[in-house]
């Protein structure tokens, strides 16, 4: 598994946008919720490291998953 070390800010602000295209989706599957949830993680994590000017560390298919939804 590949990992990346990204900045934790612009992160942060892909996975709102992700989470904002996410609810605009009238779907209540289990898929989509587990997407749901994994970018709620990532927002959070990313959000704390961006409080403490940290890169935020994501896996290859966590980006994977982000960028498929901003």
């Amino acid at each position: 598994m590949s990992y990346a070390a990204l900045d934790a800010a612009r992160t942060a602000r892909a996975a709102k946008s992700a989470l904002d295209a996410l609810a605009q989706i009238k779907e209540t599957g289990e898929a989509h919720q587990r997407k749901t949830i994994m970018i709620e993680r990532i927002h959070a994590l990313a959000a704390a490291a961006a409080d403490s000017d940290q890169p935020v560390t994501l896996t290859s298919e966590e980006f994977w998953l982000l960028s498929r939804n901003w």
